[in-house]
C-alpha cells in the first residue's frame, strides 16, 4: 500500500544486543534448543505454539505460580481456560523486589499536592502489608469490592497492592470524574470499601471533592467503610483516616486460583453504562512479564508514563514495578506551569523510560519546545500511546528531544490492558509505523469477508486466545455483552474496532476507529490520516471529520475545526486546509463543509468522539447517541446537536 518508510533509528549491535528481546532469545537457544532467524519468525513461533511460548514466559522470567499443569484448558475463545488449577497472586510477584533490592527505590511520587516522596522495595512492601492487614481487619475477604477515587499517587499503588495481595477485587475512578459517571461504574460492582482523596493541587489550583466523594459515597448502598486520604483540609465527618487503619501485623499475600479477578477496569462506552471489564491474576501476570521484553524493563531501570489514575496506563505502571524498574509517578497538570514540566521530571530523575498520550508530543510539537535543552543522557525509551502518533510526531521527537532515542509508540486497549503492537528495542524505526505485532498476540488485519490481508487497510483482529483478554464483564449474563463487543463479527475471533495495516517488514499503522472510517467513493481510510493533515496548519488546533454515508443516502462529510487563538476561518484557511487534505490524500476526501467549532467531543480517555457525531448526523436521538457520563467535556455536545438541527 506504502513505499517503504524511511528508517529514524536504529539500535547498535551492542546496544540491540544488551536488550531484554535479546536476553529472551538466548535463553530460548540455550534452554529450549530454539532458534529464530528473525523477529517474524519469533513472532510465529509465540502465536503458534501457545502452549510453548507461554511456559517459556514463565520459566524465563521465573513467575510465582504454583501447582502448574497444562497452560491451555478449554481453548475456545471467548472463554479460553489458562493454567487450569494453577496459583498466584499478583501483588506478591511485584514485591519479592523487596528481598532482593529491600533499598533500591520503587517508586518515586512527584504530586503538586504532596510534593517529592520516595519509598524503596523494603518501605513498600511494609506499607502494603499494613493497609492489607487494617483492610482485612476491616472485613474484607476475596472477591470482595475495594473501589477509590485517588490520583496517581503513592496511596493509590499502595491501596491496590494491599487489595489484591488479599484476593479483593480493585476498581479506581480519577478524581476529575463526575459524580455520575463514576456511580454508573462502581454501582454495577456494588463495593465494600471506599478510599477517596479530600483534595488535591492541580494546575496550582486548590480542588475541594469532599462534597463530591460523600455524595458518591451516599450513592453506594453496600458500602460498609470510608476511608479517606488527606490532601488539603483534613479528615471529613463520617470517614476513618488513612493513616490510621487498624493497627495489626502486616499480611502476607494470599496464593489464589489463576484466574482469581484481579481488577474491574471499565471501557469508554459511548453508549450505555460503561462495560466493567474483569481481568486476572494470572493473566495480567503474564502480560506484565511479556510486555517488560516489548518495553525493554529492566531492574534499576526508572519509569514514567504520564496518566491519570482513571486511565489504563495508571494500571500499566505495574509492567515496570514488577519488572525491577523505579516507577516515577507525576500527579502534576501536564501543562503546568508549561510543557517542559515533564521533560524537566524527566532530566532530574535521570528516567530511562517516558511515556504519554500521543496527544501531550503533538502539543509539544505544537509549541515549539525542544527538551534536547535538557540533560536527557539517561533517557533510552519514549512512548506514546491513546491515538496515533503522526509521522511529523515523529519527526519532532527526533529533531527536538533525542537523536538516538528509542521511540515506540504502542495500540492496545482497557479491553486486555496491553498492546496488540508496538516497540522491539532489537528493531529500526520506521516514521509513522510500529515495529511489530507483539510476542502471543495473533494480530492479524482482515477484510469484511474474513480474509487476511496485508500492506493494505483492514479491521484489526486476534485470531488467538491471550491470558489477558476478559475473564467477562461483570453482572453479564451469559456473556452477552462480552461477546457482543468482541465476537459478534467474526465468531470466534477478536475484532478490536480499530483500521490496522501490516506492513511487509512485519510493522503497523493504526488509522483510527474502524467504526469511524471514511469511506468515499469506495475509497476507505481511516481519520486519523485526516486529522494529520488538517492539524498541520498552524491555525487549526483541533478537528474531527465524520462520514455520513449511509444505504440510500448521499455521503456527506463535515470537518469540524478548533482555531487556534487569533486564527479566522475564512475562504483563505478553507483553501489551504483543501489544499493539505488534496495533497496528503486524495482529492475524493476533501470535506462538503468546513465548520469552526468550539471544541472537539472527547472520552475522558482523550479520544474523539466520532461516532456519536455521525450518528447524529444520521438522524439519531441526540438523546441515546452519546453518554454524557463517558465524556471529559459533555456540554460541547450540544453545539453540535444545533449544528446538525440548523443544517436539517
Amino acid at each position: 500500500m506504502t513505499d517503504l518508510r524511511p528508517i529514524l533509528w536504529a539500535p547498535t549491535p551492542e546496544r540491540a544486543a544488551a536488550t531484554r528481546m535479546a536476553g529472551f532469545q538466548r535463553w530460548l537457544a540455550a534452554e529450549e534448543g530454539l532458534h529464530f532467524a528473525d523477529y517474524p519468525a519469533l513472532w510465529d513461533w509465540s502465536v503458534s505454539d501457545l502452549p510453548a511460548f507461554w511456559t517459556a514466559i514463565v520459566e524465563h522470567f521465573d513467575l510465582q505460580i504454583d501447582n502448574r499443569g497444562p497452560v491451555l484448558g478449554r481453548r475456545d475463545m471467548p472463554g479460553t481456560e489458562w493454567f487450569p488449577g494453577a496459583r498466584c497472586n499478583f501483588a506478591a510477584q511485584v514485591l519479592t523486589h523487596a528481598a532482593s533490592r529491600p533499598d533500591a527505590p520503587a517508586i518515586i511520587a512527584r504530586s503538586e499536592t504532596y510534593g517529592r516522596r520516595e519509598v524503596s522495595w523494603a518501605e513498600l512492601a511494609d506499607q502494603v502489608g499494613r493497609v492489607a492487614a487494617g483492610l482485612r481487619a476491616l472485613g474484607v475477604d476475596q472477591g470482595d469490592r475495594v473501589v477509590a477515587i485517588l490520583p496517581n499517587t503513592l496511596e493509590s499503588m499502595v491501596a491496590f497492592l494491599a487489595a489484591a495481595s488479599l484476593g479483593a477485587i480493585w476498581s479506581q475512578a480519577a478524581p476529575d470524574m463526575g459524580a455520575v459517571a463514576v456511580l454508573d461504574r462502581f454501582r454495577q460492582i456494588d463495593p465494600k470499601v471506599l478510599i477517596a482523596q479530600d483534595s488535591y493541587i492541580l494546575a496550582g489550583r486548590e480542588v475541594d471533592k469532599r462534597a463530591q466523594v460523600a455524595g458518591i459515597a451516599e450513592g453506594l448502598p453496600g458500602l460498609q467503610h470510608r476511608i479517606m486520604v488527606p490532601g488539603l483540609f483534613g479528615l471529613a465527618e463520617g470517614w476513618s483516616d488513612w493513616a490510621d487503619l487498624p493497627a495489626a501485623e502486616a499480611t502476607a499475600p494470599v496464593s489464589l486460583p489463576f484466574d482469581h479477578p484481579l481488577w474491574i477496569v471499565y471501557s469508554s462506552g459511548t453508549t450505555g453504562n460503561p462495560k466493567p471489564i474483569v481481568h486476572g491474576h494470572g493473566g495480567i501476570l503474564l502480560e506484565c512479564a511479556k510486555c517488560s521484553l516489548h518495553m525493554d524493563l529492566l531492574p534499576g531501570d526508572r519509569y514514567c508514563w504520564l496518566t491519570s489514575s482513571g486511565w489504563i496506563m495508571w494500571n500499566t505502571q505495574f509492567f515496570a514495578l514488577m519488572s525491577g524498574a523505579t516507577v516515577m509517578l507525576f500527579d502534576v497538570a501536564p501543562g503546568y506551569p508549561d510543557l517542559m514540566a515533564l521533560w524537566r521530571a524527566a532530566s532530574e530523575e535521570q528516567l530511562t523510560h517516558l511515556g504519554a498520550g500521543a496527544a501531550f508530543h503533538q502539543s509539544c510539537l505544537k509549541a515549539g519546545i525542544t527538551p534536547k535543552e535538557l540533560d536527557l543522557s539517561a533517557l533510552r525509551h519514549l512512548g506514546s500511546t491513546g491515538s496515533p502518533l503522526s509521522p511529523e510526531g515523529y519527526d519532532w521527537i527526533y529533531s527536538a528531544v533525542k537523536k538516538d532515542l528509542w521511540l515506540a509508540p504502542l495500540s492496545g486497549g482497557t479491553d486486555l490492558c496491553g498492546a496488540f503492537v508496538g516497540g522491539n528495542p532489537m528493531l529500526p524505526v520506521r516514521a509513522g509505523e510500529m515495529q511489530c505485532r507483539f510476542l502471543g498476540n495473533a494480530v492479524r488485519a482482515y477484510d469484511e469477508a474474513g480474509n487476511e490481508v496485508f500492506d493494505t487497510v483492514g479491521e484489526l483482529v486476534c485470531t488467538e486466545p491471550l491470558p489477558a483478554m476478559p475473564l467477562y464483564f461483570w453482572n453479564d449474563p451469559g456473556d452477552a455483552r462480552y461477546r457482543e463487543s468482541y465476537f459478534d463479527t467474526y465468531p470466534g475471533v477478536w475484532r478490536h474496532g480499530d483500521w490496522i495495516e501490516i506492513t511487509p517488514e512485519g510493522g503497523s499503522v493504526i488509522y483510527g476507529r474502524s467504526d469511524a472510517t471514511i469511506n468515499r467513493h469506495g475509497l476507505r481510510i481511516g481519520s486519523s490520516e485526516i486529522y494529520r493533515a488538517v492539524e498541520s496548519l498552524d491555525e487549526i488546533a483541533d478537528s474531527l471529520v465524520v462520514d455520513g454515508e449511509f444505504l440510500g443516502r448521499d455521503s456527506f462529510m463535515p470537518l469540524f475545526v478548533v482555531l487556534a487563538e487569533g486564527a479566522v476561518l475564512d475562504a483563505a484557511l478553507e483553501a489551504r486546509l483543501k489544499a493539505a487534505i488534496r495533497e496528503s490524500l486524495s482529492p475524493r476526501f476533501l470535506p462538503d463543509v468546513i465548520v469552526a467549532a468550539p471544541e472537539i467531543p472527547r472520552t475522558l480517555s482523550g479520544k474523539k468522539l466520532e461516532v456519536p457525531v455521525k450518528k447524529l448526523l444520521l438522524g439519531g436521538d441526540p438523546a441515546t447517541v452519546v453518554n454524557r457520563d463517558s465524556m471529559a467535556n459533555p456540554g460541547s455536545f450540544d453545539w453540535y446537536i444545533r449544528w446538525m438541527a440548523e443544517r436539517a
